[in-house]
């Protein structure tokens, strides 16, 4: 039973990583957005937020996303008096997303993916290994 627990721990966190890769790609993907007129918003970076859950049938803690956030950090402004979606003032509100945290992040999250995944190989190679000495018997 513990290396099922094992298993569904490390699926579940491969989920989590999953999709906090395709927020952080979407967060990419609108990095250089702006708004589409003056006064308007531009596209708001997004986080991923996780929590521990039961699993009361295993009895066993899992990871799961609570929700995705949006985060409340200033926009950027530039300078471009010319641009469609420019203030009275000349200024362009840009998303508040940094391409390097984007970066840095979605590294992290790659590399806990794959620390899952080599979890749930190990984990099942040796219940593999523990049914074929059970066959030998």
């Amino acid at each position: 039973m513990d290396l099922m627990n094992s298993m569904a721990a490390s699926a579940a966190g491969m989920k989590v990583q999953g999709t906090r890769l395709r927020v952080i790609a979407e967060n990419l993907a609108n990095a250089n957005s702006t708004a589409p007129s003056p006064g308007d918003m531009p596209y708001r970076r997004k986080v991923v937020l996780f929590q521990n859950a039961l699993d009361k049938e295993m009895q066993t803690d899992l990871v799961k996303v609570k929700k995705i956030d949006v985060d409340r950090s200033d926009f950027q402004r530039r300078w471009d008096p010319g641009h469609p979606s420019a203030d009275a003032d000349g200024y362009v509100l840009l998303p508040n997303v940094n391409s390097l945290v984007e970066s840095m992040d979605m590294r992290e999250a790659q590399r806990s993916y794959e620390a899952n995944l080599n979890t749930l190989d190990a984990t099942r190679q040796m219940i593999m290994r523990t049914v074929d000495l059970l066959r030998s018997n």
